[in-house]
């Protein structure tokens, strides 16, 4: 029975790709708690901070020449803690991400057009500027390796991925999901397939897609989808300002400009959007709420 059992398991590998639903295991009921506008530059980056618990409720945009950290308060208040401006005013940020010291002390990590890199440190206000791509041992202090030179950044920098032949069309966002990697393309759909680094496997680009999950008006370039910390809820925005969330949609009839990205919550009761339009939009979780 044990080896039947096993012969059953597929985990659709080897097999055509499911189409999925995005059901949440658990109906969430969200609205709309506040709404900024930073300024008529479009916002391509949100980005919320899972590596302090001291900082899970702030987070941290760009646009244009501008970084701007910010954090979620009670009552759906938007604080501006900080904020960054670059000293070349045709630079335009395309990405961020968080990183921190040993000491605890958060970093902000932005590049965009020129294919600089800066690096903020948040917590002393300083920043650094690099072409290239850095691995570091966190623990001794030491870079171990630099991906740069003659192949390094020379020109816009979207995003840090690993991705392989899976999609037919642009790519423009992708996450680990386990040994999975979620990724999603302007073909109107988000892929979970699992990449083939296996020994025996040969060359490169070898992969298995496993399911699928179509979005409807996704089909433009550069918008992102978010996941929480613990990947039980993704968030993705379309080109019509409309928040997929899972199965369930969300929408204001204000917000009709293209979403670049969604960032989630650490536990997915906070959902943000950054628009075309230069606006940031908050949505709280108010299922549990008695209002």
């Amino acid at each position: 029975m044990e080896d039947e059992g096993k012969k059953g398991k597929t985990f659709g590998l080897g097999c055509e790709p499911v189409v999925g639903s995005l059901a949440p295991a658990k109906k969430k009921e969200y609205r709309i708690t506040n709404r900024l506008q930073e300024g008529q530059r479009p916002i391509y980056a949100v980005a919320f901070n899972f590596l302090d618990s001291r900082y899970l409720n702030v987070f941290v945009t760009v646009g244009g020449n501008r970084v701007t950290v910010y954090q979620c308060l009670e009552g759906g208040v938007i604080a501006v803690l900080q904020s960054y401006v670059d000293e070349d005013k045709d630079e335009a940020f395309y990405t961020v991400s968080w990183a921190c010291s040993d000491e605890g002390s958060p970093f902000i990590v932005a590049g965009g057009s020129k294919g600089i890199i800066r690096v903020i440190d948040a917590g002393r206000e300083s920043i650094y500027r690099d072409e290239s791509l850095r691995l570091w041992n966190t623990q001794t202090g030491i870079c171990i390796l630099i991906f740069a030179g003659a192949g390094g950044h020379r020109n816009e920098i979207l995003s840090v991925v690993y991705t392989a032949s899976v999609h037919v069309n642009y790519v423009d966002c992708t996450r680990w999901l386990g040994d999975f990697i979620l990724s999603k393309s302007v073909d109107d759909e988000i892929m979970l397939w699992e990449p083939k680094v296996k020994e025996e496997i040969t060359g490169t680009g070898a992969f298995d897609v496993l399911q699928k999950y179509p979005i409807p008006a996704c089909d433009i370039w550069f918008i992102k989808f978010s996941c929480d910390f613990h990947f039980n809820i993704a968030t993705v925005g379309n080109r019509t300002g409309k928040i997929y969330v899972w199965e369930l949609q969300l929408s204001h009839p204000e917000s009709n400009s293209p979403i670049r990205q969604t960032a989630t919550s650490f536990d997915g009761s906070t959902i943000l959007s950054c628009t075309e339009d230069g606006t940031i939009w908050r949505w709280d979780d108010v299922s549990n709420s008695s209002t």
